[in-house]
């Protein structure tokens, strides 16, 4: 069976010219790079939530020793997780080529008999079979949560933070039993491209070399360029997502936060409408709307007109999502967060819980830190760009955080509720 040419199990079967160690190595080496950085941006991304604070911003509860490295989500810099998610998802979109070519590239070995020729061999083949099933899993989920296309079966968060670690263990083990030998294939071949198909390469690299190659139509390092295009026109399409402007129009394989904001104070992306959210006109009226506030020194229930007496203050501040997408720095004026626990008894601000008009959905509650709420930049917005919020944005009254996930940024606040996160 391994000689019928007929069977992918033959050496034969595979007759790219291509595939060989030289190519192979340099995609390693490119996803070695890129997928050590999409892991610690994501691993950065989750402590944005401050999952450990409150089971409302916990999307992973079982997660267990998997969470030892969460650390209180700081507010400085203001636009940190706008930078680290822009980075984690156009890093992810530009790397799609490499790993389609990397998988291909190796496609034989996944055939090659016997299944293990060593114990070594065998933990090879283990980790190329996790590695490259948790390499599509990754991918693919985080693309379709990129497009807001949530055809999988469960949560995106849980699906995609248990995969990224099985990915990332096999990978990691890949790379231990696979780096030493791609540097020293980098090394060992001619620093042009080689003449033929037949690559000097030790044994177990061999079996990626055609014994019986097509004619070649484009060379290896063609190839290379040409993956590096695919990958470079994926960013111009999906970087532009992180600005405003012209740019934004660039990204077209990327959304822009939801449908067209349109322009003027209030022009600039959402995920969710006020529709969307089951959010009605009558409730969020001025003269029935009431903000419910709860402390220390008891219960208050302000209307917007009262709240506008309250001292107002202004931040700079931009909103970005988990999709990737983000927007420049916004002009909001509000209350202070802080503020508001002072009304209730915390002259130092303790941790809070928002509760929204929402009434279904993930994130229609949230909790927020102390550091967070102590932030003078922190605020319980009623302004935006110099005019009132729009339903969409959050109208009567929203909550924006420096450096804080979009999703965090609490929309059509009900109640808070300082000193505790339930």
């Amino acid at each position: 069976m391994r000689d019928d040419t007929r069977l992918p199990t033959s050496p034969g079967f595979w007759r790219s010219p291509l595939r060989g160690p030289w190519f192979t190595s340099v995609l390693g080496l490119v996803l070695l790079a890129g997928i050590t950085v999409l892991f610690v941006t994501g691993l950065v991304s989750y402590a944005a939530y401050n999952p450990d604070l409150s089971p409302v911003n916990d999307k992973t509860p079982d997660k267990g020793i998997l969470g030892f490295y969460l650390f209180s989500w700081p507010t400085d810099p203001h636009w940190l997780y706008r930078v680290n998610q822009g980075a984690h998802v156009t890093l992810g979109v530009t790397l799609i080529p490499v790993l389609l070519a990397k998988l291909w590239s190796v496609v034989p070995k996944l055939f090659t008999l016997p299944p293990a020729r060593s114990l070594a061999h065998a933990l090879e083949r283990i980790s190329l079979l996790l590695l490259v099933g948790g390499a599509l899993f990754e991918f693919t989920t985080g693309v379709l949560n990129v497009q807001l296309d949530y055809v999988f079966p469960g949560s995106f968060y849980p699906l995609h933070f248990y995969g990224a670690w099985v990915f990332f263990a096999a990978f990691v083990a890949h790379a231990v039993l696979k780096v030493p030998a791609a540097v020293r294939n980098l090394r060992r071949l001619r620093a042009e491209e080689p003449a033929s198909s037949q690559e000097s390469a030790p044994a177990p690299e061999q079996e990626l070399v055609s014994p019986r190659p097509d004619p070649a139509t484009v060379s290896r390092r063609g190839a290379l360029w040409f993956v590096g295009g695919g990958s470079l026109l994926l960013f111009a399409t999906t970087a532009g997502q992180s600005f405003d402007g012209p740019l934004r129009h660039t990204a077209l394989l990327a959304p822009h936060g939801g449908p067209d904001p349109g322009s003027g104070p209030n022009g600039f992306q959402i995920n969710k409408t006020a529709a969307y959210a089951g959010i009605t006109a009558p409730e969020t009226d001025e003269d029935a709307w009431r903000l419910v506030v709860t402390g220390r020194s008891g219960t208050l229930r302000l209307s917007r007109a009262q709240l506008r007496e309250l001292p107002l203050h202004s931040a700079a501040l931009p909103i970005a999502c988990v999709e990737g997408w983000s927007t420049s720095d916004q002009w909001w004026r509000g209350v202070r967060l802080r503020d508001l626990a002072a009304l209730v008894g915390h002259d130092d601000p303790p941790d809070v819980f928002v509760e929204s008009l929402q009434r279904r959905g993930a994130f229609r509650h949230a909790a927020l830190r102390a550091n967070q709420i102590a932030d003078p930049r922190t605020l319980l917005a009623l302004y935006v760009n110099g005019e009132s919020l729009t339903p969409d944005h959050g109208y009567p009254a929203r909550v924006i955080v420096p450096a804080a996930p979009g999703v965090l940024n609490t929309k059509w606040v009900a109640r808070m509720t300082f000193g505790e996160t339930r």
